[in-house]
C-alpha cells in the first residue's frame, strides 16, 4: 500500500470504526494544526459516511506554551464557559467526539507546576458533565493520534530529522493494524480476541488481583458486580465505537478502599505536557499514602492532590508484554501508545461501565459502593517481562493470570 493509502485507510478508520458516525450525526474535533492536513481528510471522510455537521477546534502549541508562560495568573483557576457550552450541546445533540492526537511530550517542560495543576482542576471541575459522558460512554468517543516534528524527534532522536515523522507514521500504522489487508476486518478480528480475553474473566469472578514485579508487590480488590471490559464499547443507543486506537487491552475497576502494597511504573508517564518517570507509589486501604519520582516528582505530589479521589486508583488494565506495540520496542512518550504496550493502572476516576448498572448510578451512590470518582484519570505503565499476576478467587484460591509479563491460560 502507498502512503496515501495507508492514509485514507487511517481517516475511514477513524470515521467508521472508532467514532462509527451516524447518518445525520454532529462530529466534533479537537486536535491542533500539526494534523491539519490529515484532519481534512477526516472531515471529508465523515460526511461521505453521512455525518450531518462536522466542527473542528485547533490549538496551536505555541499559544498554548505562550499562555502558560505569560498569562495572568488568575485565569489558571478559571476555564472558558464556551468550551464547556460547545460539549455540552455536542452531548446533548447525542454527537460523536474524536480527538487526534499530535502533542509534543515536552510541551509545557519548565512551566510552574502551580499553573498546570490549577488548569487542570479548573478544567477538571467545570467539564463534569463532560466528564461523566465520556465515563459512562453516552455518546460515542475516540482517540487516534497524527505525528508531528516534535513529537517524532522525541520518540526516533537517532534518525536524520527528514525520515522521523514518516518512521512515526509507519510505527503508528502498524499498531493501528492499517497496511496489512482490510484494516476494519483486522480490527473485527482483534476485538474478537480481546472479548474472549474478558469474557473468560468475567467467568472467574475474582476477588483480587496480586502483582509481583521488581520494584511492585500490590494487591488489589475487585468489587463483587465488577465487569473486565474491551476497547469495544456501546451507547445506550447500541452504537459501537473504539474509544482508543491502538487498544491492545482488557481492564475492569478496583475496590476503592481495597488496594494494598506498592508499585514501580516501567514506562514514562506523560502528563501536561511534562515527563513523569521512575516513581513508585505506596497504597494503604486503597489510598496512595506515599509517592516518589525522580523525574518529575512535584508534578506528581500535584496529581494525586488534584482532588480527594486522585489520591486511589480507578482502573486495572491487563495487557501481554508480547502485544505488537511492546515488541515493536518503541516508546512513544504517549499514553494512547504505551499504555498498549504495558500492565497499567489508573489514577483517578473510575469507568462505571465497568460495574454492574454503575452506568445509572450517580456519584454518590458509586461512592457508597466503593467505586472511586475524580476529576481526573490518568493511565500509568507498570508492565514487564518480570511481571507475575495472580487472580485470587472469593476462598483463597489463587490462579495465575500472567507469567513473564504474559496470559498464564
Amino acid at each position: 500500500m502507498t502512503f496515501e493509502e495507508k492514509l485514507e485507510q487511517y481517516a475511514e478508520l477513524a470515521v467508521k470504526v472508532g467514532v462509527n458516525i451516524q447518518k445525520g450525526q454532529y462530529l466534533l474535533i479537537n486536535t491542533t494544526i500539526d494534523t491539519l492536513d490529515f484532519t481534512r481528510l477526516v472531515v471529508k471522510k465523515a460526511y461521505e459516511a453521512g455525518a450531518g455537521r462536522v466542527h473542528v477546534n485547533f490549538t496551536d502549541e505555541e499559544i498554548t506554551r505562550a499562555f502558560y508562560e505569560h498569562g495572568a495568573e488568575e485565569e489558571f483557576s478559571k476555564f472558558p464557559k464556551w468550551i464547556v457550552a460547545q460539549r455540552d450541546e455536542c452531548i446533548e445533540r447525542k454527537g460523536a467526539l474524536l480527538w487526534i492526537d499530535s502533542e509534543d511530550p515536552d510541551l509545557l517542560s519548565g512551566i510552574p507546576v502551580s499553573r498546570i495543576s490549577a488548569q487542570q482542576k479548573a478544567s477538571g471541575e467545570a467539564l463534569v458533565n463532560y466528564r461523566k459522558a465520556i465515563m459512562n460512554d453516552e455518546i460515542a468517543w475516540s482517540i487516534i493520534a497524527v505525528p508531528s516534528k516534535k513529537w517524532a524527534k522525541k520518540v526516533f532522536p537517532d534518525l536524520p530529522e527528514e525520515k522521523q515523522v514518516p518512521a512515526l507514521w509507519e510505527a503508528i500504522f502498524k499498531a493501528v493494524r492499517i497496511g496489512e489487508g482490510d484494516a476494519v476486518e483486522n480490527w473485527r478480528k482483534h476485538l474478537e480476541n480481546l472479548e474472549k480475553r474478558a469474557t473468560q474473566l468475567n467467568s472467574k469472578k475474582y476477588a483480587k488481583l496480586h502483582y509481583k514485579a521488581p520494584g511492585t508487590d500490590l494487591t488489589i480488590e475487585l468489587p463483587d458486580k465488577h465487569i473486565w471490559c474491551t476497547g469495544s464499547s456501546k451507547t445506550p443507543e447500541g452504537v459501537t465505537f473504539i474509544a482508543n486506537m491502538p487498544t491492545e487491552e482488557v481492564y475492569t475497576l478496583p475496590s476503592k478502599f481495597g488496594v494494598n502494597g506498592y508499585v514501580s511504573n516501567t514506562k514514562p508517564l506523560v502528563y501536561q505536557g511534562n515527563i513523569i518517570d521512575e516513581f513508585t507509589l505506596t497504597f494503604e486501604k486503597g489510598k496512595i499514602v506515599e509517592a516518589h519520582a525522580k523525574v518529575g516528582n512535584e508534578l506528581l505530589q500535584e496529581l494525586i492532590k488534584t482532588d480527594q479521589g486522585s489520591a486511589y486508583l480507578g482502573e486495572v488494565a491487563l495487557v501481554p508484554h508480547e502485544s505488537p506495540i511492546s515488541l515493536s520496542n518503541i516508546l512513544y512518550y504517549n499514553t494512547l501508545f504505551d499504555e498498549n504496550a504495558s500492565n497499567h493502572l489508573a489514577i483517578g476516576e473510575a469507568y462505571p461501565t465497568c460495574f454492574e448498572g454503575g452506568r445509572d448510578l450517580e456519584e454518590g451512590q458509586l461512592e457508597s459502593l466503593g467505586i472511586n470518582v475524580s476529576i481526573t484519570h490518568e493511565d500509568f505503565m507498570i508492565g514487564s517481562s518480570e511481571m507475575d499476576i495472580d487472580g485470587i478467587l472469593p476462598d483463597g484460591t489463587r490462579e495465575p493470570i500472567f507469567r513473564n509479563g504474559n496470559w498464564a491460560f
